[in-house]
C-alpha cells in the first residue's frame, strides 16, 4: 500500500506527530471510501508525486484537519512553493487554509500574494467535527472554529457515538430527574453524591481522605458553581485543598519536569512525561482561556472532557493533577449554566467503577507521547530526559476518545449512580417507616439491618441475623425482608416520600 496525505507527510518528513486515526492509502477502488481503519483512495484521486504541498491539499480536502501534522509539515514547505500554488487558484479553499496555517505555524508572512477571493471557509468542517466559536481571518477568508485557539486546540470528531450522546441531552435529563424528587429525597441524594464523588476521586488516586479533607473537597465541589474564572492562583488554591500531604502542596505551576511512573524498573518505569515547564505554563494559559468560554459555547460535556483531560495531560503541578482534573469536569458543567446551583453529576463515581476504561482513555494519548521522549535511568527516582518530539504533540490533540469516555461516564452517573442511590433511599425510607410503625428498634441497628438487607438483594444473611440476635427480635428480621421485597416491587422513585430518617453513607 502507498501512503498518501497525512501519513505520507508524517513518514516522509519524519515528523513526531502521532499516526492518523484513519490513514489514507492508494487502493484499487473507484472512489474515496471510508473504512474502519483506513481511507481507501483511487490512484487517479491521489497526489501524483512526492511534493509535500500536494499531500497537504489532498489531506485537507479528504482527511479533515490534523493540526498536529500540519504544524510541523507546513513550515518545511518554502514560501515560494506556497505562493506558486496560490497563484494557480487564489480563491481555492484548501490552498487558502494551507496558507493561513503556514503563516501561523512559521511565524512569517507570504508576500506578495494575489487578490484572495471565494467564500470564507471553516478550518474544521462542522459536519465532521464538534466546533467552537468562529474567529474570522480576513486576509485568507478563513474561519477558525476549533475548540481552543491556533496555539492550543483539541479535535473532537463527530463519531456516531458522540453524535448520539450530544442528542441525548444528559444535563437536561439530570435537571428533570432531580426536579422530579421531593425536597427531602433530593437533598439526601445530592448529599450522597457530593460525599461519594469525593471518596471516588480520592480512591482513583489510591487515597482515603480524612473527614476534614473530605469535607474540604465537598466544599470545593460546591464552589464549582461560583463564577470564578480559572487562574494560576485559583488552581493553586484548589491543588492545596485537594492534597492530603502538605509537603506536596504547590505555590505555583511547576518549574521542573515531572513524570508518571508505573511498576516497571529503570527507564521502563516512566509511563508519561507531560510538556516541559515553560511549554506547560504557556499551554495552561491557553487552557484557562478555553475554560472561561467553552462551557457556554460548546456542548458542556464536550467542553468538560476537553478541559479535564487537557489539564491532566499538561500536568501543571507535581502532584494532585488527577483529582483536580475531575474537579474541572464538574467546574465546566457548572459554568455552562445548564446545572442549577447545588446540582452535581457524580462522574468520578462512574470513573471509579470503570477505572480500567479511564486508564485506557488516558493511555491512548500518554503512550504515544512517551515514545517521543528519551529516558535514561541514573539512580532511584533520578532520570535524564530528552524530548525528541515537538510542541505540536501537546498543542494539538485528538480529544475524541476523551469526549466519548466523558459522555459514557455522564450517562452512567445519571442512569446508574444517581437513579440507583435515589431508589435505595426511597426503599430505605419505606422499610424504616413500616418497621418503626410496628416495632421499637434502636435507630442505628435498624439502619444497619436495612442497608445490609437492601445490599444483599432483599435478604438478611444468617451472619447478620446472628450478629443482631441478642438485640433484635426474629420477627423484625422477617418483617424487614418482607418490606424490602414490597419496596422493590412497589416504591416509585421520584415520589418524594421521606420522613427524614437518617441514612448513613453506604
Amino acid at each position: 500500500m502507498t501512503a498518501i496525505g497525512y501519513e505520507f507527510l508524517r513518514a516522509s518528513l519524519q515528523l513526531a506527530a502521532f499516526p492518523p486515526v484513519r490513514p489514507a492509502y492508494i487502493r484499487p477502488v473507484t472512489r474515496v471510501e471510508d473504512s474502519v481503519n483506513t481511507l481507501a483512495v483511487p490512484r487517479q484521486v491521489a497526489p501524483a508525486g512526492i511534493d509535500p504541498l500536494s499531500h497537504v491539499l489532498f489531506a485537507l480536502k479528504h482527511e479533515g484537519t490534523n493540526l498536529q501534522v500540519l504544524a510541523d509539515a507546513l513550515p518545511r514547505i518554502s514560501a515560494e512553493d506556497m505562493i506558486a500554488e496560490l497563484n494557480k487558484s487564489p480563491s481555492g479553499a484548501y490552498i487558502r487554509l494551507a496558507c493561513y496555517l503556514w503563516e501561523e505555524f512559521s511565524g512569517r508572512q507570504l508576500v506578495p500574494i494575489p487578490s484572495i477571493g471565494g467564500p470564507a471557509h471553516p478550518l474544521f468542517d462542522p459536519e465532521r467535527y464538534v466546533t467552537g466559536p468562529v474567529v474570522r481571518n480576513a486576509r485568507w477568508r478563513v474561519l477558525f472554529n476549533g475548540i481552543g485557539s491556533i496555539r492550543y486546540c483539541a479535535t473532537v470528531r463527530r463519531t456516531a457515538a458522540i453524535q448520539t450522546a450530544i442528542g441525548s441531552n444528559i444535563l437536561n435529563r439530570t435537571k428533570q430527574f432531580i426536579a422530579s424528587l421531593g425536597a427531602g429525597l433530593m437533598d439526601r441524594a445530592l448529599a450522597w453524591a457530593y460525599l461519594h464523588e469525593t471518596d471516588s476521586s480520592f480512591a482513583i488516586e489510591r487515597e482515603v481522605p480524612s473527614e476534614d479533607k473530605a469535607r474540604a473537597f465537598v466544599d470545593l465541589l460546591r464552589q464549582a458553581h461560583e463564577p470564578r474564572a480559572l487562574s494560576e492562583e485559583y488552581l493553586v488554591e484548589l491543588q492545596n485543598a485537594a492534597l492530603t500531604n502538605p509537603y506536596n502542596r504547590a505555590a505555583a505551576f511547576r518549574s521542573e519536569q515531572n513524570w508518571l511512573a508505573g511498576p516497571g524498573r529503570g527507564a521502563l518505569a516512566v509511563t508519561y512525561l507531560p510538556p516541559p515547564p515553560g511549554l506547560a505554563r504557556e499551554l495552561m494559559s491557553e487552557l484557562t482561556a478555553l475554560a472561561a468560554t467553552a462551557p457556554k459555547v460548546v456542548d458542556p460535556i464536550v467542553a468538560a472532557s476537553v478541559i479535564a483531560f487537557g489539564f491532566v495531560f499538561i500536568h501543571p503541578f507535581m502532584d494532585g493533577n488527577g483529582r483536580l482534573s475531575r474537579f474541572l469536569f464538574h467546574h465546566a458543567l457548572c459554568q455552562s449554566g445548564q446545572l442549577e446551583k447545588g446540582l452535581l453529576l457524580p462522574v468520578s463515581i462512574a470513573m471509579k467503577r470503570h477505572e480500567a476504561d479511564y486508564l485506557t482513555t488516558l493511555q491512548q494519548y500518554s503512550r504515544q507521547v512517551r515514545e517521543r521522549w528519551g529516558v535514561r535511568w541514573i539512580d532511584e527516582g533520578q532520570y535524564d530526559f530528552t524530548f525528541q518530539g515537538t510542541p505540536a504533540i501537546y498543542r494539538y490533540w485528538d480529544a475524541t476518545p476523551s469526549v466519548a469516555f466523558g459522555y459514557r461516564m455522564a450517562e452512567q452517573a445519571l442512569e446508574i449512580e444517581l437513579r440507583q442511590e435515589t431508589e435505595f433511599i426511597a426503599r430505605y425510607d419505606r422499610i424504616a417507616r413500616a418497621i418503626n410503625a410496628a416495632f421499637d428498634v434502636r435507630g442505628s441497628e435498624l439502619a444497619a439491618l436495612i442497608r445490609c438487607c437492601l445490599d444483599n438483594g432483599g435478604v438478611l444473611s444468617k451472619k447478620r441475623r446472628k450478629q443482631f440476635a441478642d438485640r433484635v427480635p426474629e420477627t423484625v428480621f422477617d418483617c424487614i425482608e418482607r418490606e424490602a421485597k414490597a419496596a422493590q416491587e412497589a416504591v416509585e422513585v421520584g415520589s418524594g416520600e421521606s420522613d427524614g430518617a437518617s441514612l448513613a453513607p453506604r
